[in-house]
């Protein structure tokens, strides 16, 4: 079994970002770049199922520049076999245009399952899972929480709002992993020698004509200093003055 997981190379949540000279990207200066945490979820359970089975082969691919290495080194040392690396050293492209260039690369390996994370933490769109899906005309499903495989096909279970929802769908599908469906393992001394001698493979990103585009990027506004409006009962009223009057909030 063939299991592919595209896997995005993101700035850490912890790293304070700076918007770049062009106003319209991050500037990459002193950003530590992680494999994003929605991911890890799903390379997991490709490494769990692939080794329940006794068998088969596990793919992860990344689209981006040169630095995406890294983030696919880090993948192939927590056990997936091989890497593709989809070379973009332009601008970021939009989701459907990263949709795209993956969807062309991944019809033509026949996969049997196709993962992704729900979403990734530096646009949160969840849309490139679904959109891949869509593409290469294969069942879809999002926020999965757990998942069985039996014969040919997958029961997964999502996390919807009161509850969970069950489904089952043929293989092959697109899945989306979710927090929680597992716990992800670190990697090994052994899992990172190992890694030094696994193949990635490189090749251009067939993005298309982008759909969207970026006009200016900006940081939040810096929050005002705070002040003190009065003390015990005999402030209340003029908080209230203060958030019907100046915040215009009640």
């Amino acid at each position: 079994m063939l299991q592919v997981v595209c896997i995005k190379q993101v700035a850490d949540s912890e790293t304070r970002v700076k918007v770049a000279s062009d106003g319209r990207s991050l500037d990459p200066a002193g950003v530590t770049w992680i494999l994003n945490p929605y991911d890890e979820f799903a390379l997991e359970q490709a490494l769990r199922l692939r080794e329940k089975e006794g068998a088969g082969e596990v793919l992860v691919i990344s689209l981006g520049g040169a630095g995406v290495q890294a983030t696919l080194r880090s993948a192939l040392a927590l056990g997936a076999d091989r890497a593709i690396h989809l070379r973009n050293d332009g601008a970021a492209p939009d989701p459907l245009a990263v949709a795209r260039a993956l969807a062309a690369e991944i019809g033509t390996l026949k996969a049997d399952l196709v993962w992704f994370g729900r979403q990734a933490i530096d646009d949160d769109q969840a849309s490139v899972g679904p959109m891949v899906g869509e593409l290469l005309e294969l069942p879809s499903v999002t926020v999965v929480a757990a998942m069985t495989l039996e014969g040919g096909r997958a029961r997964v279970e999502r996390e919807i709002e009161g509850g969970r929802e069950i489904v089952e769908v043929e293989l092959p599908a697109v899945l989306a992993a979710d927090k929680g469906l597992n716990e992800p393992r670190y990697a090994s001394l052994k899992g990172i020698m190992a890694a030094k001698r696994k193949p990635i493979e490189e090749k251009p990103a067939a993005l298309g004509e982008p759909g969207l585009e970026f006009l200016s990027l900006a940081l939040p506004p810096s929050r005002g200093a705070g002040r003190i409006v009065g003390q015990g009962a005999a402030g209340v009223a003029e908080l209230v003055k203060v958030l019907r009057e100046e915040a215009k909030v009640i």
